[in-house]
């Protein structure tokens, strides 16, 4: 019978401050004994200071901090340059990446030959790369000359070596075969075969393969040989690496998948003998992975396999939660669990996560001394299961060691483990002696491989409150490095504000939904049961005389809602916002039922309309709340006050019909303004519920009514001389008409207010990682099927990356699930109408003759406007007659030196949206964002 994971999962946001507060209850034996733990922690510190002894990546990492220009430019090209395919664009990136670095000042400053070495090298490229940077004369003209001698190529290809060099302290080997090669006694070792995330099937598929074949090897070394299964090699395994889909929305397709490459793998390990760990990955992926562990240990084909392990990170505000839920599993199961004790890699990640999708809380801890403190909780709760685990402590920290070795003592004569990462905490357990077992965790693969792990590292143990990066600092107090981090918990308060805080005091962050919390999403999925799968009826078109009701009411009411203050309008925003939070779910089932809008846009609809509402209220009290004084020159007062225009017509589409419904009613009525608002005649439930809504929060029925009806109502209300403004997004075909009828009227001129769509496009280089360009790709193209205004057409992808690009993007299409709406599971949901349907198929007809066609998602089943992504490979801009408003993409293939041309291309469209730039090159990024003539431009 399956362990209830709610525990677990709705612990995920627990008030930071109380969870604190058990933590320190927990760990209060370490405060009681911290003297003598201190006391042994402070011996192998000053062991280690005196015998000087770092490895290469301690020392590196100690002199390169992120806290310097220099560190930073050695991130920047570990990161990127040696996956860049053309020399043009390492160049750039090269000396985008030196500039303003000052290299001189670390040379000496290490104790390291190899630190020294590398800096050696580093200054002399920098030097070459830009000489402009050294005085005059002396070095600066050694470097000079060295330029003009050995040139860019020899340069860019020096420096590739070097941080060939640099990366290679970080991984074990290239190949498997070379790791176990270079394993050394008396150290365990568990191989980490780089490379995670997979976007595609064939790359699940080879990375099933690569561990195929590392546990063939494994099997065949003699240290496999070893009397037990703990001190014989073990194996990591990422499982975001053996499926592309590797999301909790999927689990009912995606588990049997992940299965079929999962298990042969782990049956290979069991007849090994050795052991299998599952390894830690984001929060979100959290409850799937546990879903997946059940799943495995309740496998008769694993009884007596005491080797299937799991790592839990100490940082994830529920990790006693998982700890527990894992015992509980061992002992129904009747097995032994591996658990790596780890502090957690993905802290930034998660962080920024909490913050995009305004969930409740962050996983994380968001101070280390908690981090520290849930460690040594995590840590007594492992020891105290007893045979339930098999503890393998991953920890460079001396004082966390000394404080698990004296828990340890009181169970004389269990097995257990410490681990570190190849590469560092060497001295520190060569310190404490054979006595003390240790695996070494040790990445393997090549170095295009490396980014991800290697980004980690650097932040996790760059980072200035790292124990790594404080212990090489020789000037640090002891008192300071190994001071009692449950003293600091006292009157603890969370070192970053909540989600709900990201804009500070102007407005709130806006609710979002977790989708990789179980508990979320069954609360989800009984919500909408409970709504009513029929919608009311719709509203009928409203005739000429109910126009000329709303016309003449709303002019009657615009002064007194004029005269409202700013302050009071602002409080009635904030108070709709609240409301249409708290119904959220009734919103999602008319999104999807009305508009064909999956949960995931629907979610983010609901949240963009609160967010509207706060932000036009924030911008009321800021503008309309009191006249701005001016600098009277004699002596007189002068104030500039705004007020509103008048009567506004606010013509909303069906793609948002919400979220921009809301935005422009809310803009209008904050800034005075009355409104008649018609909808598009697709979506008027969703209208008019909204409309339901903001009369609840108190805006006046005559400041604000509803108007539906199809173009010839808009019209009638766009002609009418007692109209002061229009609100519109839509197609640019119908703004224009707009702007005619305005001009053409006999009465003052009136504001439009226009948002259209255009032929958004993107520019990836070469220097982009690809499949972060992928993913933003698939969402920008395809999501709402391809129905935003702003929605990615038109891809252009440098010519050296086109190929490999295409291919990650074909792979990602095959796996789009298109569906019912209300589905969690579905990614894209049917186009608007069965006309907009039939426009796609006559584009894409037309484009199978005049282009290549790449890619097509598959199609479901069942009945309904669904139109499935295309994507099609053309050779020109000019071959597109305009925006074509569906799921279809278009790649342009473009060479380096044809920059300037593609963003000419681009800006003779004439009108564009958004436009977005994949590339890690600074400098060249902010040059195509000055040049672009697009409303918004995004730069990754």
């Amino acid at each position: 019978m399956p362990i209830d994971l709610s525990a677990v999962s709705a612990a995920e946001f627990t008030d930071e401050g109380s969870l604190v507060r058990q933590l320190a209850s927990q760990a209060q034996w370490f405060t009681d004994h911290y003297d003598a733990i201190r006391a042994d922690a402070e011996k192998l510190v000053l062991a280690l200071r005196r015998s000087g002894k770092k490895s290469p990546v301690e020392a590196f990492m100690g002199e390169y901090g992120l806290d310097s220009r220099e560190g930073v430019a050695i991130l920047c090209l570990a990161e990127a340059l040696l996956r860049i395919p053309d020399a043009e664009t390492a160049d750039t990136l090269i000396k985008g990446s030196f500039k303003e670095a000052q290299w001189l000042k670390h040379l000496g400053r290490s104790d390291s030959l190899w630190v020294n070495a590398s800096t050696w090298g580093l200054m002399l490229t920098g030097g070459i790369v830009q000489v402009s940077d050294m005085a005059e004369g002396g070095i600066g003209a050694l470097f000079g000359r060295l330029a003009g001698r050995i040139g860019e190529p020899v340069v860019r290809e020096a420096l590739k070596a070097g941080m060939r060099l640099i990366g290679g302290q970080f991984v074990l080997g290239e190949t498997i075969e070379d790791a176990i090669a270079q394993s050394e006694a008396p150290w365990r070792y568990s191989y980490d075969l780089l490379g995670e995330g997979a976007r595609t099937d064939g790359q699940s598929e080879a990375y099933a393969k690569a561990y195929a074949q590392a546990i063939a090897r494994i099997a065949a070394s003699k240290e496999a040989k070893a009397a037990t299964i703990w001190e014989r090699p073990s194996l990591s395994i990422k499982l975001s690496a053996l499926h592309p889909r590797y999301e909790l929305v999927k689990r009912e397709t995606m588990i049997p998948e992940m299965m079929a490459r999962l298990k042969p793998l782990l049956i290979a390990t069991r007849d090994a003998g050795v052991m299998a760990t599952i390894d830690a990955e984001e929060s979100y992926r959290l409850d799937l992975s546990l879903m997946i562990f059940e799943k495995l240990g309740h496998d008769p084909d694993f009884k007596g396999y005491d080797g299937l392990g799991l790592a839990v990170q100490a940082y994830q505000t529920r990790a006693l939660h998982v700890i527990g839920w894992l015992a509980e599993l061992a002992k129904k199961t009747g097995r032994r669990i591996p658990l790596r004790l780890v502090k957690g890699a993905y802290w930034d990640a998660e962080i920024k996560r909490a913050q995009v999708l305004g969930l409740p809380g962050y996983p994380v801890f968001t101070r280390k001394e908690a981090t520290d403190a849930s460690y040594l909780a995590c840590a007594r709760a492992i020891i105290e299961e007893g045979n339930a685990f098999y503890p393998q402590f991953a920890t460079h920290n001396a004082l966390t060691v000394t404080s698990i070795l004296h828990l340890l003592r009181q169970r004389r004569g269990a097995a257990y483990e410490f681990q570190r990462l190849h590469g560092m905490g060497e001295g520190l357990y060569e310190a404490l002696g054979q006595d003390v077992p240790c695996r070494v965790y040790a990445p393997v693969g090549p170095h295009k491989d490396l980014l991800a792990y290697l980004i980690r590292r650097l932040l996790e143990n760059g980072a200035n409150t790292s124990f790594v990066h404080l212990l090489v600092d020789t000037s640090l107090p002891l008192e300071l490095l190994l001071a009692d981090p449950l003293k600091k918990l006292r009157g603890y308060l969370p070192g970053i504000d909540l989600p709900v805080a990201l804009y500070g005091t102007d407005r709130r962050n806006s609710q979002g939904l977790d989708f990789g919390n179980i508990s979320v999403l069954k609360r989800l999925d009984e919500a909408l049961r409970m709504r009513p799968s029929e919608t009311a009826l719709k509203p009928a078109d409203a005739s000429a005389g109910e126009c000329e009701t709303a016309l003449a009411q709303a002019k009657q009411f615009f002064p007194a809602w004029d005269e409202t203050s700013a302050l009071k309008r602002a409080v009635i925003l904030e108070k709709a916002a609240g409301l249409i939070e708290s119904r959220r779910e009734d919103f999602l089932a008319m999104l999807a039922s009305e508009a064909g809008k999956t949960l995931a846009d629907g979610i983010a609809e609901v949240r963009e309309a609160a967010d509207m509402c706060r932000y036009y209220a924030a911008q009321a009290r800021r503008l309309f709340l009191s006249p701005e004084s001016l600098v009277g020159p004699t002596g007189e007062h002068n104030g500039l006050r705004l007020r509103g225009r008048g009567v506004f017509v606010c013509i909303s589409p069906w793609n948002f019909p919400l979220a921009i419904f809301t935005g422009q009613v809310a803009a209008a009525l904050a800034a005075g303004n009355a409104v008649i608002a018609k909808p598009a005649e697709e979506t008027p439930l969703i209208a008019m519920e909204a409309v339901r809504l903001l009369h609840e929060a108190g805006i006046p029925r005559e400041a604000l009514q509803l108007v539906p009806g199809d173009g010839t109502v808009g019209a009638a209300l766009v002609g009418d001389v007692r109209v002061a403004g229009v609100a519109f997004t839509g197609s640019t075909e119908v703004a224009f008409s707009i702007n005619r009828a305005l001009a053409a009227r006999n009465a003052p001129l009136a504001s439009l207010i226009a948002e259209t769509g255009g032929m958004n496009a993107m520019i990836v280089d070469s220097s982009a990682l690809l499949e972060q360009a992928c993913d933003d790709i698939m969402l920008s193209a395809f999501g709402s099927a391809g129905q935003r205004c702003s929605s990615l057409r038109v891809l252009y992808a440098q010519r050296d990356i086109a190929d490999d690009l295409l291919r990650l993007l074909e792979g990602a299409m095959a796996r789009l699930q298109l569906g019912d709406p209300p589905d969690p599971a579905t990614d894209i949901g049917p186009v608007i109408s069965a006309e907009a349907k039939e426009m796609l198929v006559r584009h894409a007809e037309k484009m199978k003759k005049e282009a290549r066609l790449v890619a097509v998602a598959k199609a479901p089943d069942a009945g309904g406007h669904f139109f499935p992504p295309h994507l099609f490979e053309i050779q020109k801009m000019a071959q597109l007659p305009g925006e074509v408003f569906g799921p279809i993409l278009h790649m342009i293939r473009y060479d380096h030196e044809a920059l300037d041309g593609v963003i000419a291309d681009i800006n003779a469209t004439g009108y564009g949206l958004t436009f977005g730039i994949h590339s890690r090159i600074i400098d060249r990024a902010q040059r195509i964002a000055s040049r672009i003539r697009a409303g918004n431009c995004y730069i990754n």
